[in-house]
């Protein structure tokens, strides 16, 4: 049954919270200027209104999950802290001596509350609606970029990736009791990953029973990761490691496995939009969704600013009619190319090479020119055939037997002359220059919130990763702002 947030309750000790969170404390100043009510009337259709025990109220399990992004930490390791650190519990609405959760709840949380809900949508249109009330958002210019984040696995399986964590563990313990290893079971033979598991869990047993090393942080924090991973594995539909993770490419040698963020943030540094997807999604494609939806969140948008990606003749059609000015070099082979299939070839303009419908890159480029005035230049690119002749996809699109396998682009010189005109002025010229903010921020959500590898499994828990990041960034973002002023 679902129980409502409570007010702050009442404490002879809660005199301690003035006395020991400053004002400038990030979790005090998010408390007092965001009103989490929202989760309840978006989470509420989850829960059962009026049979059964009553639940965490789900405004403090949001919180929890923020907590979780911000810090970085397992379930476990959450939920101790905020056992002992009052800054958590102001920010959890529970007064000092107050119990915390069990850590399954905050998984449950995650699987059970928050499917079928667009997190993402809902928390970056309450923090625009919140810099828009505070006056730190004014612009009129979004820039666009998409960062990449890896899989949880990494092109590793299932099996290799509890296998990496539990070898973490030993280390750990070996650095504080390296006589331990005689009592640790002997290591699997097979490729199971059932195996690797009831290994790992035996691990875990001959660690835990040695109660000093269990309670070094050192060591405590690893057991409680290896205990999440191997949860979450096993709750996985395959055992195959991230099921919707897709490659995707950064240059022509550079490749990741796992998923892409889209993003559009305003000159101010606050994130407008964000759309989640596998990761070899094109860039290219998001540029209207994202400028629909930071217009739909309140954001006027009169200029987009974005790489050669969002050059598209598409997006100059699209932005020309809504009036939208687009500092965007075009490419010559996705502007000015007149293509076949061009739904199914896409361009990765960081590799600058076309990857066919089953994901593969090209592995080389020709450029033909023709002869003769009414005949157009051709870019030509190559296949590995190798992996044609074995592609599940083959079927109408490989011809048995043949030898290469090529997508040809003729590059039309006389496209888009306006846009060409335009990129030459001073003025895009400079605002081109304004690009460099959105990269900033790509490192920001990496670097300083671990947006560089996901921390589930699935589309679904990538999604919940990136709103949690994105809040918390563009609150900080516009905490900062309002302090400035």
């Amino acid at each position: 049954m679902l129980e409502r947030q409570p007010s702050f309750p009442l404490s002879a000790h809660d005199e301690l919270y003035d006395m020991l969170i400053p004002t400038d404390n990030f979790l005090r100043q998010m408390k007092e200027l965001v009103d989490f009510s929202f989760v309840e009337e978006e989470l509420q259709d989850n829960y059962c209104l009026d049979n059964g025990r009553n639940a965490e109220p789900p405004v403090r399990m949001f919180k929890y999950l923020l907590l979780k992004q911000i810090y970085d930490l397992s379930d476990a390791d959450l939920v101790e802290r905020a056992r002992y650190d009052l800054s958590f519990k102001y920010f959890l609405d529970l007064i000092p001596e107050a119990p915390v959760i069990h850590s399954s709840s905050l998984t449950k949380f995650r699987r059970l509350r928050l499917k079928d809900k667009d997190l993402m949508d809902i928390l970056v249109e309450k923090t625009v609606a919140l810099a828009l009330e505070h006056k730190v958002l004014k612009s009129q210019t979004i820039i666009m970029d998409a960062t990449h984040t890896t899989s949880r696995f990494h092109a590793k399986t299932a099996k290799e990736y509890v296998q990496e964590k539990s070898k973490v563990l030993r280390k750990a313990v070996y650095q504080y009791q390296a006589s331990l290893q005689e009592k640790f079971p002997p290591k699997p033979t097979t490729k199971s990953l059932e195996d690797e598991i009831t290994y790992t869990n035996a691990l875990l047993r001959v660690i835990e029973k040695e109660e000093h090393l269990q309670h070094l942080p050192a060591i405590k924090e690893k057991i409680n990761m290896v205990k999440e991973v191997v949860e979450d594995v096993q709750e996985e539909v395959t055992y195959g490691g991230d099921p919707d993770a897709r490659k995707g490419y950064k240059s022509a040698d550079y490749s990741f496995l796992g998923y892409k963020t889209h993003l559009a943030m305003a000159m101010e540094r606050i994130i407008t939009a964000a759309e989640v997807t596998s990761g070899e999604k094109n860039d290219t494609k998001y540029l209207k969704k994202l400028v629909q939806t930071s217009k739909k969140n309140g954001v006027t948008v009169k200029t987009v600013i974005g790489d050669t990606a969002y050059s598209s003749k598409d997006n100059l059609q699209y932005t020309k009619e809504e009036g939208i000015q687009l500092i965007s070099r075009l490419h010559p082979v996705i502007t000015n190319g007149k293509r076949t299939k061009e739904e199914e070839f896409a361009f990765n303009k960081d590799a600058d090479m076309f990857v066919c419908p089953a994901g593969h890159l090209a592995t080389t480029k020709y450029l033909k020119k023709r002869t003769g005035s009414s005949q157009n230049t051709q870019l030509k690119y190559y296949f590995d055939v190798e992996k044609c002749k074995v592609c599940p996809l083959r079927e109408g699109c490989y011809k048995e037997g043949a030898k290469t396998r090529t997508y040809s682009v003729t590059i039309k010189s006389n496209e888009h002359l306006e846009q060409e005109a335009f990129q030459e002025t001073e003025e895009f010229k400079r605002m081109a220059k304004e690009r460099y903010k959105i990269e900033a921020k790509n490192s920001e959500l990496k670097h300083r919130h671990g947006y560089e590898r996901a921390n589930s499994s699935g589309l679904f828990g990538m999604k919940i990763q990136g709103a949690a990041t994105i809040f918390v960034t563009n609150m900080k973002r516009i905490i900062k702002l309002i302090n400035e002023k």
